[in-house]
């Protein structure tokens, strides 16, 4: 089994920063994508940023240029660092990893998320 665990959510003001990570733990043979969701109240959860195997990065529209997304394949860690938050950033952030495992090839982890607020 594959466990997600997230960390460095928080409240921090308009403007500020925060930095988010995710380390993923288990039978991991290799992991095919990772990647960051969130879901604000009364919304569906989006896209924030994601890179797959090959490095490739995606990012939703509303955080490029603020948000930058690192990993690290060797201990199973990604990392999502936000600038210039606003309260539209305000939401449950998500972690995402693709992996492969004894047995299955594809197998979508999901974290249990940590709350990001901004406030005006």
């Amino acid at each position: 089994q594959v466990q997600l665990a997230e960390s460095g959510g928080g409240l921090v003001q308009t403007g500020g920063s925060l930095r988010l990570s995710c380390v993923a733990s288990g039978r991991i043979l290799n992991i095919n994508s990772m990647g960051w969701y969130r879901q604000a109240p009364g919304k569906q959860r989006e896209l924030v940023a994601r890179v797959n195997r090959g490095g490739s990065l995606t990012y939703g529209d509303s955080v490029k240029g603020r948000f930058t997304v690192s990993r690290d394949n060797a201990n199973n860690t990604l990392a999502l660092q936000m600038n210039s938050l606003t309260p539209e950033d305000t939401a449950v952030y998500y972690c995402n990893f693709v992996v492969g495992t004894p047995g299955y090839y594809g197998m979508d982890c999901w974290g249990k998320g940590t709350q990001v607020t901004v406030s005006s």
